[in-house]
């Protein structure tokens, strides 16, 4: 009996070359995927010299308005990735667009954040100030770990009264070198509690981001690299590019087999190193909603995900497994029971 063919939208996909031969450029993200705090994300290193080796551009795409890209640079030459201010994008230059096109030339607008959304703001001939007095514009709120009370109070005296609102990016969580701590979305969040306003947002997932680098890099034909579902692979997803999920950051396997088409990922890798090496091809095997991949073999029976096999790769038993979680979300509209299966694809994702 031959096994069906795989709608498109059943990924992850093959790569039958590493993705850094197939792609032109990578739109990189930084926090859980090339650093955690100031230290480098294990294998990222190596792995993004190697990829530039194999002729592909790294270009750094991160929703963190808080630091220049000049400070975004010379973070990541110090971890040993020689990298210019000119391959870093930020959610501050795509909101500072934003603003642009909305107030007139030289206008004041009151900026809640750090260096980098000044910076942001000065670029586009625009004159960053810090309260409601100085006849501001526009407000444009991105995350810096000195916003307090006074500049959300400000920020939520000029929402209230009607000025446009760009928030740089609305991400709940920062990853740290301590943890996840709270990102620009909970501090959006605060204003939104005060004012019952909503704001436009700049960066990913949203297509403003994505224009953005796309007007930076000049990329034909790129490659978002993330490792998170709702900013980074949703991203993707809605400027029409494939992506790399890596599992170095946020996003769990638990979660990932309970995505939604529109957060679901081209490729899945454990690392960075995923740029390097083919990718598998899920195949569907004859069984009804049974999927293979490497040694491995996932399938949805009675409502339960089941994983069985065994392989020396325990992302291609995450692939399978994506595969038969998303055949049944989409042909049922419910998320099929994941346990013991996506426990099992957790403990071979964290053995060495």
């Amino acid at each position: 009996m031959t096994a069906p063919a795989i709608p498109a939208h059943l990924l992850p996909a093959g790569c039958p070359r590493a993705p850094a031969e197939e792609y032109d450029t990578a739109l990189l993200d930084l926090d859980g995927v090339v650093y955690a705090g100031p230290a480098a994300v294990p294998h990222a290193v190596d792995a993004l010299h190697l990829a530039g080796r194999a002729g592909m551009r790294l270009a750094y795409v991160t929703n963190n308005a808080s630091r220049t890209p000049g400070d975004v640079a010379d973070h990541l030459t110090r971890l040993g990735v020689p990298t210019g201010a000119h391959d870093v994008v930020t959610s501050a230059q795509a909101a500072a667009r934003l603003v642009a096109e909305q107030v007139p030339a030289g206008s004041a607008v009151l900026v809640v954040g750090g260096r980098g959304l000044d910076e942001a703001v000065r670029e586009h001939g625009l004159r960053p100030v810090g309260s409601l007095a100085d006849g501001p514009a526009a407000v444009v709120q991105g995350f810096d770990p000195g916003v307090g009370w006074p500049q959300l109070a400000e920020a939520s005296y000029a929402v209230a009264a009607g000025l446009p609102w760009i928030a740089s990016n609305t991400d709940l969580s920062l990853p740290t070198d301590r943890g996840r701590a709270p990102g620009n979305g909970a501090l959006v969040g605060v204003v939104r509690a005060a004012t019952g306003a909503q704001p436009q947002v700049a960066g990913k997932p949203m297509p403003v981001m994505h224009r953005e680098s796309m007007l930076r890099t000049a990329a034909r034909r790129p490659l978002v690299v993330g490792d998170r579902l709702d900013t980074d692979i949703a991203g993707a997803v809605n400027g029409g590019v494939d992506s790399l999920l890596v599992l170095t950051g946020v996003t769990t396997a638990r979660q990932l087999l309970a995505a939604g088409p529109g957060e679901r990922p081209t490729y899945v890798a454990a690392d960075l190193r995923g740029l390097l090496a083919p990718h598998p091809a899920v195949t569907a095997a004859a069984a009804e909603e049974a999927f293979r991949c490497g040694g491995w073999l996932a399938r949805v029976a009675d409502g339960r995900l089941l994983l069985e096999g065994h392989g020396p790769d325990p992302v291609d038993a995450l692939r399978a497994l994506c595969a038969a979680a998303w055949t049944a979300l989409d042909r049922t509209g419910a998320v099929p029971a994941l346990d013991p299966a996506a426990a099992a694809a957790e403990a071979l994702l964290r053995t060495p």
